[in-house]
């Protein structure tokens, strides 16, 4: 028999650690390959971790509640094979595990074996990597506390303390991080102090839960970088209810998928955004990226009242036919806590629908690091004004609002205003006779 460890696998750009949930086996219980075994939760997204190999669990490393990082070993499996008593070899995941890259660990690691470490009081959590910079660059225990981090539960990740040590020293002039790096000038404050909140008898205190915990600073952080300004216009689409009312029966007995109207208006900002490719980007310093793929992160409500925006990936290069699927797929793992890790990444433009709830209009909050958002209103029948070659007329429409919220420090009311115009126009002229 061998022992082997099983490691915390690669969940995705930007994802360096995970929380262990709960455990689904217990030590000395034995698990089939691809058996989820464990539950964990990142700042992105709540997930699964599959065992690539059957055995015995021997030992469990990382309890619930506990922080594991990329790479780390959080259980040891025995299984069927040589290597003794000793763990001689490990289990490898079919995503490459994200480790900092040689030039980071030789100047972090390196220096830190001749010199005298900085001792922590264990007050504020720190990775090894992190712990590794703050020793190396003698950063003392009172500055890292004054360190806003952008990882879970406000932990500092090695960006954090990077963009720190390049702008240590400096006087107090506070310059703006890139957008990646997810930091702020200031501290961020999700609530107020609990001295000015008065509780009365009778008055329940919920605390947040974990993902509630991470919307409500993202939404504080989102806010607190980007400068908002939200266009409105009102679009019939008539044409549009008429035409899924004629292809929806059809299309779920062919495809054993329901035909909403989301594949619909993500068609049509796809559309808009190949005439406008300057609202798919991302800002990082001075800098303007331009993002070649168009990903398109479409907001979901969960049971528990929680928000999730999984990623519709190279949304224009699928058919209508494909972005239903891809939409049903996503909404469904996302009610039912199945999607994966890069299930919400890489999103370069996100839609809302806020008329799912009944309401006419919103203005949601952009995404970072995007830089514009899309909601999209109720769809209600109004009287409206015709134009027709024997003149003006009132009939009954199927009318709808929407609002585009963008970020004016690179998308000017011009651009916003006419990127919302083409997703009107496209939409207000939907083709009857458009194939799915």
């Amino acid at each position: 028999m061998a022992e082997y460890k099983l490691l915390l696998p690669s969940m995705g750009e930007g994802v360096m650690e995970a929380t262990i949930i709960t455990w689904l086996f217990n030590e000395g219980d034995n698990v089939k390959e691809d058996d989820s075994v464990v539950e964990i939760a990142t700042d992105k997204v709540d997930s699964d971790v599959p065992t690539p190999a059957s055995g015995k669990i021997v030992k469990i490393l990382k309890q619930k509640d506990e922080v594991a990082k990329v790479g780390e070993a959080i259980a040891i499996l025995e299984i069927e094979g040589e290597g003794g008593n000793t763990v001689s070899e490990e289990v490898k995941t079919e995503t490459p595990v994200s480790t900092p890259d040689a030039e980071t660990l030789k100047t972090i690691e390196e220096p830190l074996q001749t010199t005298a470490s900085t001792e922590f009081s264990g007050d504020i959590y720190l990775s090894p990597l992190v712990k590794s910079i703050a020793q190396q660059e003698n950063i003392s225990e009172t500055e890292l506390k004054s360190i806003k981090g952008s990882g879970l539960e406000g932990r500092i990740t090695k960006e954090d303390i990077l963009a720190y040590v390049s702008n240590r020293g400096n006087q107090p002039v506070q310059k703006a991080a890139p957008v990646q790096v997810a930091s702020t000038p200031q501290p961020v404050a999700t609530s107020a102090p609990a001295s000015t909140i008065s509780v009365a008898a009778g008055d329940e205190i919920i605390p947040m839960d974990r993902m509630r915990k991470i919307i409500a600073e993202n939404m504080v952080k989102a806010k607190q970088i980007a400068p908002h300004v939200t266009s409105f216009i009102e679009t019939d689409v008539t044409n549009v209810v008429k035409w899924r009312a004629k292809n929806k029966d059809m299309f779920e007995k062919r495809e054993g998928e329901k035909l909403t109207f989301m594949p619909i208006f993500v068609k049509a900002i796809v559309k808009a955004i190949q005439d406008f490719p300057m609202i798919n980007v991302s800002i990082n310093g001075d800098n303007i990226i331009k993002k070649k793929n168009i990903n398109i992160g479409m907001a979901t409500a969960l049971p528990d009242g929680n928000l999730i925006v999984p990623v519709i990936k190279n949304a224009d290069q699928l058919s209508l036919s494909g972005l239903a699927k891809a939409i049903n797929d996503l909404a469904y793992r996302a009610r039912n806590k199945k999607l994966r890790p890069e299930d919400t990444q890489g999103a370069t433009y996100t839609i809302s629908n806020v008329g799912s709830f009944g309401n006419l209009m919103g203005t949601p909050i952009i995404p970072q690091p995007q830089v514009a958002i899309m909601a999209i209103g109720a769809i209600v029948k109004k009287p409206a004004v015709l134009e027709t070659k024997d003149g003006d007329v009132i009939a009954i429409r199927q009318l709808m609002f929407m609002s585009h919220s963008y970020d004016h420090r690179v998308v000017d009311g011009s651009l916003g205003g006419m990127m919302l115009k083409h997703v009107h126009d496209y939409l207000q002229n939907w083709d009857l006779n458009t194939e799915i």
